[in-house]
Parts: structure tokens; sequence; C-alpha cells
């Protein structure tokens, strides 16, 4: 049980590592607090696991607003009288070249996978230096470390997330706040299967593809991701502050 009693929020909580994670973290003792923009989605995941006996709940909105990033912390502060444990996982992933990228696709891109955790994140420290420490793990990208074609947006902003995690990785770390991001490659979620279908193609063919052009043998599941990230997040990780792994399975971006 490495998160008892720990309170742990989860943004993209909906989402195919965003369900893993809240299942992961509710099993192993968590009090977790599950954010999307898909309240649908939040009380699927909440009804699951509450028949299994597990402490969770949600808050559902948009990352967009930053109104609804600073109620998100203290709503869980509220209701849990602490927050421990930041994972911000929520992402989009507009597609297209610069020519093919509109106004809106790239603010929404800087809008969820870097301003929101930007202001989550500013929200959360401040009540971490006030209990004594913390943990906040970020979801970039291994495409936002080294860019891939034609998602000049979704890269731009991974990349920046990265970079922004080293940051405060440095900057908290005197406060034993230790802040951390996962960079997977490809993960069999209903995001990448959306990408398939945008291109007229079979996701169950395209997944078998990819498959085949990796060393370990297939695409991550969102409990691969899931894993690594609750690993950051616990004590077990205690000495590891400031890093983006990758999560390759040995396959290169080109």
């Amino acid at each position: 049980m490495r998160f008892k009693d720990k309170s742990i929020v989860i943004t993209g909580g909906a989402g195919g590592i965003g369900r893993a994670l809240a299942e992961t973290f509710s099993k192993d003792g968590g009090k977790v607090l599950v954010s999307d923009i898909s309240e649908t989605g939040c009380k699927e995941i909440c009804e699951k696991l509450i028949q299994k006996n597990c402490t969770i709940d949600y808050y559902s909105g948009n990352l967009a607003e930053k109104a609804y990033c600073e109620d998100l912390i203290a709503h869980t502060v509220q209701k849990y009288g602490s927050i421990d444990v930041l994972i911000n996982n929520a992402g989009v992933i507009p597609r297209g070249t610069i020519l093919q990228t509109t106004d809106e696709m790239w603010h929404s891109a800087l809008d969820v996978n870097l301003t929101a955790v930007f202001y989550v994140c500013r929200a959360a420290i401040l009540h971490m230096q006030k209990q004594g420490g913390g943990a906040i793990v970020n979801t970039s990208s291994m495409w936002g470390v080294y860019p891939g074609p034609d998602h000049l947006a979704y890269c731009t902003s991974k990349g920046a997330l990265a970079t922004f995690t080293k940051c405060l990785g440095r900057d908290y770390a005197p406060d034993l706040i230790r802040v951390n991001a996962v960079c997977p490659f490809e993960v069999n979620t209903p995001m990448l299967r959306t990408g398939f279908n945008a291109r007229n193609l079979d996701p169950d063919k395209a997944i078998a593809q990819l498959n085949a052009t990796v060393p370990l043998g297939r695409v991550a599941e969102p409990q691969d991701i899931a894993d690594v990230i609750a690993f950051l997040a616990s004590d077990e990780a205690r000495y590891i502050a400031g890093e983006c792994i990758e999560i390759s399975e040995a396959k290169t971006v080109y």
C-alpha cells in the first residue's frame, strides 16, 4: 500500500492512461481525485472503483480554464485535507504541419498540455511546501524530446513540458517536492486509435503493424505507463527528481 492515506490528483483520469492510473493509485491505498473534461468518463471510473472499496471521487472541468485548474487543487485539499501527489496526465494531440495548424489547434495544445500544468502545479506546490513535501509527475512524450513529423503543436507543447519539469525539479527539490516526467512513445489508447481513424486506417490493423516495429514486440498498454508513473510518485523513487523518463520500448522516433 505505497500510497496509503495519501491524497492524489490525476488529470485526464477518464482517458486510457488516466483510468489505469486511477485504478493503480486507488488500489494501492491512495485517496484519488479524478479530473477530466468528460464527466461521464469520470463517473464510470469512480463507480467501478468504489465497488472495489477504493476511496475515489471526481471533479470534472476544462483544464483550459485557469479558474478550474486552481479550483481543482482547492477542492482536493478541502476534501482530503492535503495534496500529496499530483499527476498531470491530461493532453490533446492536434496533428499537422505549421501550414495545417490553425490558431485554435495551436492554442489548444499549449493551453491543455502546458499552461494548465503551470496553473495546477503552482497551486499544488503552495500546499506541498506547507506539508513538507510531495511528488509531481507530468506526462510529456518521446515526441516532445525527439520531435516526430507533422505534429508541430503537440511536439512543441510536450517539449516545453519536459523543460518545465526539469525547471520545477531543480527549483523545488530543496522543499522535498520531487517533480519528474514520463515520456511515452506509442500507447494503445483511444487517443492513438482516434488518429488512425482520422487517417481512414483500421485501428486494429494499424496497432498490429506498429507492434512489428517495436523491439520489445508490442506498443505500450496504458498499464505499462501507469506503473512507471506510480513508481516515480512513490517513496521508492525518493532520490529521483527533475528527470524525464523515456519509455521508448527501445524504439527510436525515426
